[in-house]
């Protein structure tokens, strides 16, 4: 989809055909021949005391890869013009500072410096990244004028898409994800873009429990805008906007949570309306974003044959990456780290525990003796970091890749 004013186009949607143009720049960033080599012999690397297991799916999903290729090419495009990001392109901190890198700054985040939308001209180039940006986003920066690149992985326009058709239809959008985060922002605003929109965001069970009590029982509201005062649109009202509700997620969130949440309001509705009339008053469509499912379920098929212990490889604000740390910690010891150099040695590791917001170091973390290690990544993961960890974990026990 593109967009003309005058001669110049200001919105691009599917890159500028340069991909071959920037393949050795990406191949240099994110490349791991050794990767590759385990991919080939099977997800799983054998040496002398320590065998790797790499699940089957994992890392780099179809749209972080888009997203990076898309930045690339219009560094490529617009050699001698601002280039920025209206957040971070992925969640991951090895690729945005690469954006850095490559002379693409941040308007927001913790990656901004000095610049901010005020200061933005047509002459401008703005990249809006793989989550999306909320409309209030979109229109100032259509107002300013400025050239604008949109990497949107093509899972969240469809989940955008399906809460477009809920407000359209008098259907209040029930969204399950974390109301802070980008992709659940964007995703959120377009139900205003219709008269009588309105949604709530539940974070996982205790909340969606919450919502369908008082959507079964009814009561006192009061507590219930205390705590989703920042997870509703402006002026929702829990007596009428709960009428009629269309369930959509955040596409990182954990499928099987997901459903569970459709199933508890699915549920509500049939003892609330009956059964007969369950239409006029819910819809569910299925918006899990697949890569999402295919990383989860590999991890999943991986713990079938438990390893010792698992590590688990993305960035600490990466909400698919942090999901799959909580499937992993259910079955075996699990070490969410951002980088390989979190991996101190045998006897010490930086990590992020899956139930706090901090890095934590645990020591003398790898047992003695032999040892079979599972390893995934999570979706904003190129394959360079991986390769990077697996040679830290090699290291550990005094081992390096075996020359093929």
């Amino acid at each position: 989809m593109t967009e003309l004013i005058g001669e110049e186009q200001l919105y691009y949607r599917k890159g500028f055909g340069l991909k071959q143009e920037v393949a050795g720049d990406l191949a240099h960033a994110y490349h791991s021949d050794l990767v590759e080599r385990i991919v080939a012999a099977g997800h799983r690397l054998d040496v002398e005391g320590m065998t790797i297991r790499l699940a089957q799916e994992f890392g780099n999903c179809y749209g972080v890869d888009r997203a990076v290729q898309y930045a690339y090419e219009t560094r490529q495009r617009f050699p001698d013009r601002r280039l920025f990001l209206t957040g971070e392109l992925i969640h991951n901190p090895h690729v945005n500072k690469e954006m850095l890198a490559n002379g693409i700054g941040f308007l927001t985040g913790s990656y901004a410096e000095d610049v901010s939308y005020e200061d933005l001209t047509e002459e401008d180039v703005v990249l809006l990244p793989a989550f999306g940006a909320p409309t209030d986003v979109m229109r100032k920066l259509r107002d300013i004028g400025c050239v604008l690149v949109d990497t949107t992985c093509g899972s969240v326009l469809l989940v955008w898409k399906t809460v477009e058709r809920f407000a359209q239809d008098g259907y209040t959008a029930i969204i399950h994800g974390k109301y802070y985060h980008e992709e659940t922002q964007a995703t959120a605003s377009r139900a205003l873009e219709y008269a009588d929109g309105a949604y709530l965001v539940v974070r996982d069970l205790e909340e969606a429990g919450l919502v369908t009590d008082f959507v079964r029982h009814g009561g006192d509201a009061t507590a219930l805008r205390e705590r989703f005062v920042n997870a509703t649109s402006p002026g929702f009202d829990f007596e009428v906007d709960l009428e009629r509700v269309g369930i959509a997620n955040q596409t990182t969130m954990l499928m099987r949570e997901t459903e569970a949440v459709a199933e508890m309001f699915r549920s509500a509705m049939i003892d609330s309306y009956g059964e007969a009339d369950l239409d006029d008053h819910y819809r569910a469509l299925d918006t899990i974003c697949s890569a999402t499912q295919e990383r989860q379920d590999a991890v999943e098929e991986l713990l079938l044959t438990p390893p010792q212990l698992m590590i688990v490889l993305g960035g600490y604000n990466s909400s698919n990456t942090n999901n799959l740390t909580e499937i992993c910690q259910a079955v075996v010891p699990t070490y969410h780290i951002d980088d390989s150099s979190c991996i101190e040695g045998p006897n010490s590791i930086r990590h992020k525990p899956v139930d706090q917001d901090e890095e934590t170091r645990t020591e003398e973390w790898l047992p003695p003796g032999p040892i079979e290690i599972g390893m995934t990544a999570g979706a904003s993961t190129p394959n360079n970091k991986v390769g990077e960890t697996i040679e830290r974990l090699l290291a550990c026990r005094g081992q390096t890749m075996p020359v093929s």
